[in-house]
């Protein structure tokens, strides 16, 4: 009854077809038990009992040996009574007075049904397994000669240069360094448009290159690419369960020998106090033992988290648990980081106000600190250089304040904000001051450059809002959620950009730690989703209820957040809680038909209304049902 993977600890280039030959092989049981059931009542009809026999002996060894080798498994190495075990003790109850032919009926219903569920949810499973097939098995690398040598994947090294020519996949993360194209990214972040590449962007692996013939330099090894990462994400997920889950699995245990037990006690008063005779009475146990099995209500959550997490997967929002899942459904406070999370987080470096030197000498000197940093303030400055730089060593990057480092003579050198200048104990003169307002007050977030104590030029870089923010946030706004900007940048690019987006609760100027301290006071107000995607934002991720990351955020990041966006498309996390809320209303469903069905079959089970062949029905029918309720999340489209 089980529908979860076992996580892998290596990555393979395609997984085996073990689907298929479970359930063809369940099918054949399940065919097996079928003959026997029907040559056994035909030979009854004819009078053949010694023919009769042998074909219900078939049809118990078809579909019981299987049952009670699981329920065996199950007993021995996790000490659990599981559904299994009821399924063969009714059977055997059944034939024990007479009525093997029921027993026969209900052992070939549990295998179908078993089967059916094989099936149904190996649709699941292959729609996420779509992502484990991505990974090409090798790639051909450009040798100093000029020649070419296919390497396998473990064998690709960072800095080799991969030929990858039109409709081969990327085996590597790395960067365009010769030719132009254009790239299917939609296995990766559900995108169909195909993405236009030059020399110097990037290229993931597993991504489908399109018309051109390019160069790729690889950036990382084949086992730390974002595609490695997301199967290892998804395959871990498949072992982590919602609470929902959990309390079903528990439920499991205590409820089976609850039924085991209570099968004797309906067999005791339908005898002792109604009369009944003893085959009636133990065969009314028998149909109450069946019908009271708790197959459709374990089955019913897994149906349908594993079938919303492919649907997510296909769309390029990865749930790392089902726990995340069923925490998004409920969430009601969404928070933002604003630097890359709400804007673009491609910032440019628009203005330089130099206060000792020239612009090129503070530009280059910026540029020289600053590429040592993965933040994306620093990132704009480096990038907006491309002449040579000091050398500077001793680089140690303090978050939430900026960069220092050391000249080649030993002279201090730094980039950051005014924590940054206070910490140092250096001050800021009133000229200075107000032009950093004036800079601030245009919407610019600011930087300051400095030599040992003195400071030798204000840099102002700019970043515009995502093009879906505002869309997003007001989607999210109707559902009734509340939104808030978290920051670390100064309360007037804040207000600025917050104001263009349309959130109204705005926390400005925080270190990393303030960030965590108002995530943990809102978890006292409700449900907390926080959105971010840089190293700065992995604590509050962490300690938010959901933590969403983008996938092009910073490595920390993804490994904190609960939720990762493969698209940078906020709309996708708006599609994301809408899938988890369908999830959660299926998952109420199943669980309340699942009970239900138990409790009026049950009801008029004890009465002696339901005999054992339409209990089976009802139970199997049910226990299927459910897993084709919960497979309908298949067929959800983010934003649908």
């Amino acid at each position: 009854m089980n529908a979860v993977f076992t996580p892998s600890t290596t990555i393979q280039t395609q997984r085996p077809p073990f689907w298929s030959h479970e359930v063809n092989r369940g099918f054949l049981l399940s065919g097996l038990t079928l003959l026997g059931v029907v040559g056994g009542f035909l030979a009854k009809g004819y009078g053949l009992g010694w023919l009769q026999d042998g074909l219900w002996a078939l049809a118990f060894l078809a579909g019981g040996i299987p049952a009670a080798h699981k329920a065996i498994l199950s007993l021995v190495q996790q000490r659990k009574l599981d559904v299994d075990l009821l399924m063969v003790v009714a059977a055997l109850g059944a034939a024990s007075v007479g009525q093997a032919g029921d027993g026969a009926i209900l052992l070939f219903l549990f295998s179908l049904s078993n089967t059916l569920q094989s099936w149904a949810m190996n649709r699941t499973r292959r729609a996420i397994e779509a992502l484990m097939t991505l990974h090409p098995e090798g790639a051909n690398v450009l040798l100093p000669d000029g020649s070419e040598q296919w390497k396998p994947l473990d064998a690709l090294s960072p800095g080799d240069i991969l030929v990858v020519r039109p409709g081969e996949r990327f085996a590597a993360d790395g960067l365009v360094v010769d030719g132009y194209t254009d790239v299917d990214e939609s296995a990766l972040t559900g995108e169909s448009v195909p993405v236009d590449k030059k020399p110097g962007d990037p290229v993931r692996s597993g991504t489908l290159n399109g018309h051109g013939v390019v160069r790729v330099r690889v950036e990382r090894p084949a086992s730390e690419s974002t595609l490695a990462k997301l199967i290892k994400l998804v395959e871990n997920a498949q072992a982590s369960k919602s609470r929902t889950e959990r309390f079903a699995e528990r439920f499991e245990g205590p409820y089976t020998i609850a039924v085991l037990l209570s099968a004797p006690v309906v067999f005791a008063v339908a005898h002792l106090v109604f009369g009944l005779e003893a085959a009636q009475a133990w065969y009314r146990a028998m149909t109450f033992l069946v019908v009271a099995s708790p197959c459709a209500v374990v089955i019913a959550t897994p149906a349908a988290v594993l079938s919303a997490m492919a649907a997510g997967a296909r769309a390029g929002a990865l749930f790392k648990s089902g726990a995340a899942l069923e925490a998004l459904a409920k969430a009601n406070i969404f928070v933002f980081d604003k630097t890359g999370t709400l804007t673009e987080g491609r910032m440019k470096l628009v203005q330089v106000v130099v206060l000792q030197g020239s612009e090129a000498e503070a530009r280059a000197l910026a540029a020289g600190i600053e590429r040592y940093s993965e933040h994306p303030i620093a990132q704009a400055i480096a990038q907006s250089w491309e002449g040579p730089t000091p050398a500077i060593s001793q680089v140690r990057a303090i978050r939430g304040h900026g960069v220092v480092g050391a000249l080649a003579d030993g002279t201090p050198v730094w980039v950051g904000n005014r924590r940054l200048l206070t910490s140092l104990e250096v001050g800021l003169e009133p000229p200075v001051e107000r032009q950093l307002e004036a800079m601030e007050n245009q919407g610019l977030t600011t930087a300051i450059l400095g030599l040992d104590r003195r400071i030798v030029a204000l840099l102002g870089v700019a970043d515009t809002p995502r093009p879906e923010a505002a869309q997003a946030i007001a989607k999210l706004q109707r559902q009734g959620a509340r939104v808030i900007m978290l920051t670390g940048d100064r309360k007037a690019v804040a207000q600025n950009i917050a104001a263009q987006v349309g959130i109204s609760e705005v926390y400005a100027e925080l270190l990393p730690e303030d960030k965590l301290e108002r995530i943990q006071q809102l978890r006292q107000e409700g449900t907390v989703v926080m959105v971010g995607d840089g190293l700065n934002d992995a604590p509050a991720l962490n300690a938010a209820d959901v933590g969403v990351s983008m996938a092009a955020g910073a490595d920390v990041s993804l490994e904190s957040a609960d939720l990762v966006l493969m698209k940078n498309d906020l709309n996708r996390l708006v599609g994301a809680q809408q899938l988890a809320r369908a999830t959660a209303r299926t998952v109420y469903f199943n669980l309340s038909f699942a009970l239900g069905i138990i409790i009026v079959v049950g009801a008029f089970a004890l009465a002696g209304q339901v005999p054992l062949p339409l209990g089976v029905v009802a139970h199997e029918g049910g226990t299927v049902f459910v897993v084709l309720v919960g497979l309908r999340l298949l067929a959800h489209r983010l934003g649908n």
